[in-house]
C-alpha cells in the first residue's frame, strides 16, 4: 500500500534513520489532505492510467503476481495458486519463492496469486481454473463473500483429489472444508465427532469471526500436542496447524519455510528428498506495533515507555497534554512488511503533532485489543482522544461478518470519536481516480457501510497500490 498524496524522497541508509527524519518536529512531511490550491495536489490528480477502473472489478492483472522459474534438467517444478482478499502476501510470498528458486537444489517453484474479487471476471475466472490443473499446491485464505467462496469451491474440487496438497486457511466452512494434507482432511467439518474436528466445529449462533478466532486459539499449542501422537493423521493435523502458524507469521523467512515444508511433505517428485526448514517464528497474537520500536509490545506501559525515551521527537509529542490517537491495524500488513501505508499515517501523525498507540490484532475481533490498549485498566478511562481504524473493516468480524452490539460496547466504553479510513483494497490507486461509480461496490458494502454500523465515520480514502507492482 501507499499513501495517495506524498512528497518525493531519498531512502537514506536505514529504514529507522529514514522514518525518524520523517516524523521530525517542526514541519509536514507528508500530507493525506487536498490542498486545493496546491499545484503539486493539481498534477497529481490529473492520472492517466493504463487501466480503465469501471467500478465493477479489479482490472488489475493476475500476472503481477506470477513467477516462472527457470527450467532445470532434472529438478521437478513445484506450482503454487494461491488466492487471498487482499495482496498484502504478494510481495512476502513472491520474495520467499524467488529467493528458494536461487537456493533450493531440489526443486522449482511456479507461483501465482488471485484476489478473490477478481475471479468475478469470466476470464480472470478461467485462468484460475486452467491454473489449477497443474497446480501442486492450492493456498486460500480470508474468502468469506458467499458467492466468490462457492465459485473457488467449485474450481478447486475439481482438481483437489489430483493435487498434492490444499490448504486453506481462515475462511467460509464450505471453503474449509477443501483442506487436504496426506490423511488429514476437513471434508467433515463440523459434522465429524472427533475430538479434533469438535475444535473446529462452528458453534450455533457464532459468526464466521468467532469460527476462525476460534481456529486461531489452536495455532500455539496444538503441535506441541500432536507432535508426540504415532498416526500418520496426527502428524498431518500437526503440519497444517505448523501450516497455519508459518501462513499467520507471513514474513517471507516464515513463508519460504512453509513452502519448503509442504512441497517436500507432500510433493510425489520430491519423496525421498529431505528438505530442511526451520520452525515458524511466532509473533504477538496482539499488541502494539510502531515501526520504529524495537519490537512489538503487549503491555501499552512498557510501549509508553519505550516511546517517552524515543530522540527522534521534540518534547510536545511526549508531553501529558499532547493529543493521542489510537490507531488500529491488520496484522497482517505488519507482519508481511505490506505496511507503507501505516507508516505513512504514523509518521504524518507525528509530524502533526500526536502521539499514537497502534494496535493490532491476528483475529477478526478488534473489541478486547481496543479495550485492553486504550482504557486505563485502573481508571477505566480511555487513554486516547481518538480512535481510528485503518483496516476499513468493521470491529468485530473484518472482512467476514459484523457484530456490531460487540462493537459498540467496546465503543462505547472509550467514548471517543471514531474514524475509518478506507485502503482500496478491490482496486488500485489509479481506478478509483478514473473511476465514475468511486469505491468498488464490495468495498462500500464492507468498509462503509459495514464500520457505519459500529460508529465508524469520515471513510476517507487514505492508501492504494500501484497496478504494476501491487
Amino acid at each position: 500500500m501507499a499513501s495517495l498524496l506524498y512528497s518525493p524522497f531519498t531512502l537514506s541508509t536505514s529504514k529507522a534513520e529514514h522514518l525518524s527524519s520523517l516524523s521530525n518536529t517542526t514541519t509536514t512531511k507528508h500530507s493525506f489532505l487536498i490542498r486545493r490550491k496546491s499545484k503539486q495536489t493539481k498534477s497529481l490528480f490529473k492520472v492517466k492510467s493504463s487501466v480503465s477502473g469501471n467500478g465493477l472489478f479489479t482490472q488489475t492483472n493476475p500476472e503481477v503476481r506470477r513467477i516462472v522459474p527457470v527450467k532445470r534438467d532434472n529438478v521437478p517444478t513445484v506450482k503454487i495458486v494461491y488466492v487471498v482478499l487482499e495482496a498484502q502476501y504478494q510481495s512476502s510470498l513472491s520474495e520467499a519463492v524467488q529467493q528458494l528458486n536461487k537456493t533450493s537444489r531440489f526443486a522449482s517453484y511456479e507461483v501465482v496469486g488471485y484476489l478473490v474479487e477478481e475471479l468475478r471476471d469470466k476470464n480472470t475466472y478461467s485462468s484460475f481454473c486452467k491454473d489449477l490443473e497443474d497446480a501442486n499446491i492450492f493456498i486460500g485464505s480470508l474468502i468469506f463473500v458467499e458467492e466468490l467462496a462457492l465459485k473457488v469451491k467449485d474450481a478447486v474440487e475439481k482438481e483437489r483429489d489430483r493435487m498434492d496438497a490444499v490448504l486453506v486457511f481462515p475462511s467460509m466452512p464450505e471453503v474449509m472444508r477443501l483442506n487436504k494434507l496426506g490423511s488429514f482432511s476437513m471434508s467433515q467439518l463440523g459434522q465429524s465427532k472427533s475430538p479434533f474436528f469438535q475444535l473446529f466445529k462452528r458453534k450455533k449462533g457464532t459468526s464466521s469471526a468467532g469460527f476462525a478466532d476460534s481456529m486461531l486459539k489452536l495455532v500455539r499449542t496444538l503441535p506441541k500436542v500432536l507432535k508426540y501422537l504415532p498416526s500418520d493423521k496426527a502428524q498431518d493435523a500437526r503440519l497444517y496447524i505448523l501450516s497455519l502458524q508459518f501462513w499467520l507469521g507471513g514474513s517471507p523467512d516464515n513463508l519460504q519455510n512453509f513452502v519448503k515444508m509442504i512441497s517436500g511433505s507432500y510433493v510425489p517428485a520430491l519423496k525421498g528428498v529431505k528438505i530442511e526448514y526451520s520452525d515458524p517464528v511466532l509473533f504477538l497474537d496482539t499488541g502494539i506495533w510502531h515501526p520504529l520500536a524495537p519490537s512489538m509490545y503487549d503491555d501499552v506501559k512498557e510501549y509508553l515507555n519505550w516511546y517517552d525515551t524515543r530522540r527522534d521527537t521534540n518534547a510536545s509529542l511526549k508531553s501529558k497534554d499532547a493529543t493521542v490517537i489510537g490507531l488500529v491495524l491488520q496484522r497482517s500488513h505488519i507482519v508481511t512488511g505490506d505496511d507503507s501505508h501505516y507508516v505513512a499515517v504514523i509518521m504524518e501523525l507525528e509530524a502533526r503533532g500526536a502521539k499514537v498507540i497502534p494496535i493490532f490484532a491476528g483475529g477478526l475481533d478488534f473489541s478486547g485489543p481496543v479495550e485492553r490498549y486504550f482504557v486505563d485498566p485502573v481508571t477505566k478511562l480511555p487513554i486516547i482522544n481518538s480512535a481510528v481504524s485503518l483496516t476499513g473493516f468493521a470491529l468485530v468480524g473484518g472482512p467476514a461478518r459484523q457484530d456490531h452490539p460487540r462493537a459498540i460496547e467496546a465503543l462505547k466504553k472509550l467514548d471517543v470519536p471514531y474514524l475509518v479510513g478506507v485502503p482500496l483494497v478491490f482496486q488500485t490507486t489509479e481506478e478509483w481516480l478514473n473511476s465514475t461509480l468511486g469505491l468498488h461496490p464490495i468495498q462500500v458494502a464492507l468498509q462503509v457501510a459495514l464500520p457505519e454500523l459500529d460508529g465508524g465515520m469520515e471513510p476517507i480514502v487514505f492508501a492504494g497500490r500501484d497496478p504494476r507492482t501491487g
